[in-house]
């Protein structure tokens, strides 16, 4: 099936952003991701959209897709160029044929770095601001302890491949317009390693690895963001024929907050004050990550005025200074009032000469007191 266009999987136009593109990505990362949703394409939404993102937000894959497609990002050069992977309109086995077919192919024998691994870690709001350090358990390929990576039961061995002689390539003669050519082929018997394990590990079935769950440590920097990952070098899964290990990449996913919301580095909540609070004047204590501020409200505040404490947000996750907590004070109408409370505000309001309304208290204060008591 087709791939679909980059920007229809994030939602988006061609001249979306960067910032446009990481914020389509985490949304959909959230809703996609398979730990959360259940769905049974979920997986595949989640592998879409990571593809998606990892092409639009690198300016020059970007723009290689831009000008080519879908059919550009299969090597590297344009439409694979030479060192990518088209076979120019089924031309490929001719070429094979009057040139051996061995230039565009990988030695099986040579060292190869392993594959790299990912691992979704989720982080509660407040290990995103202050970091961590942790042990998680990543499932990898391992030396098999059976036969010690040869593949081989143990008391027998490999044994040079009797087709390819151990070249790894079988030739063929072809008799062609332009005479007699050879052409060089992978061998399918041994399937180009020269050697053949007549007698295979019980355990690892000739791979000459098993899938173990492996514990690493890791360090979470202070001021890590949802969505963004940490590449661990050298530790994904083992190279082949002397080849490093590949690296693991740790994806970031941090839990929403009852009070408290996350731009960059800046932190965001609603204060909530009873009407005298606003027209008198006041000075209360304001929660952060950080712990408890005093804030003086200035009389006569308005719903929607916003407060800065400064230095009071995330640090920066690459070491350039901290933010700022942003605090939106919002004025709540309370409910319940007992007839004293009621005639004094009629009183008020005639005074005023203002219509008086009631309006339901939401939820604001109730998380307001959570986060202040650190529930």
């Amino acid at each position: 099936m087709a791939k679909r266009d980059y920007y229809e999987v994030l939602g988006l136009e061609k001249s979306a952003s960067k910032e446009e593109i990481k914020k389509a990505y985490r949304k959909l990362a959230r809703q996609y991701h398979p730990d959360v949703n259940k769905e049974a394409d979920a997986a595949d939404k989640f592998k879409e959209v990571k593809e998606a993102y990892e092409t639009l937000s690198n300016d020059q894959k970007r723009a290689q897709y831009d000008q080519f497609g879908h059919a550009g990002m299969n090597g590297g050069q344009g439409f694979g160029g030479f060192g990518g992977s088209a076979d120019f309109g089924g031309f490929g086995d001719i070429f094979d044929m009057f040139f051996g077919g061995g230039g565009r192919r990988r030695d099986p024998n040579a060292p190869q770095q392993g594959a790299d691994l990912q691992y979704t870690m989720i982080l509660d709001f407040e290990e995103a601001i202050f970091g961590k350090e942790t042990d998680i358990s990543v499932p990898k390929e391992e030396k098999c302890d059976t036969c010690h990576g040869s593949g081989a039961k143990p008391g027998t061995k490999a044994e040079t491949c009797s087709h390819c002689h151990g070249s790894g390539q079988l030739n063929t003669e072809q008799n062609t317009p332009f005479g007699r050519v050879v052409n060089r082929r992978v061998c399918h018997y041994c399937n180009g390693t020269g050697k053949i394990i007549p007698e295979k590990c019980a355990t690892c079935g000739g791979n000459g690895t098993v899938k173990k769950n492996k514990k690493i440590h890791i360090k979470i920097p202070a001021g890590i963001d949802d969505g963004q990952q940490i590449r661990i070098a050298g530790k994904g899964e083992p190279g082949k024929n002397g080849g490093p290990a590949g690296d693991l990449y740790v994806v970031i996913q941090v839990r929403n907050h009852d009070f408290f919301t996350r731009e960059g580095d800046n932190i965001f909540c609603e204060l909530p004050l009873t009407f005298a609070q606003a027209a008198l004047g006041d000075e209360v204590e304001v929660p952060t990550v950080h712990g408890k501020v005093k804030l003086k409200i200035p009389a006569g505040t308005q719903t929607g005025k916003t407060f800065r404490l400064k230095g009071k947000g995330a640090p920066n996750v690459r070491g350039y200074g901290q933010g700022d907590q942003h605090i939106k004070v919002r004025i709540v109408t309370p409910t319940n009032l007992t007839e004293r409370q009621k005639d004094i505000l009629r009183e008020f309001n005639e005074i005023a000469g203002n219509e008086a309304t009631e309006e339901q208290e939401d939820s604001l204060f109730k998380r307001f007191k959570k986060a202040f008591k650190g529930e």
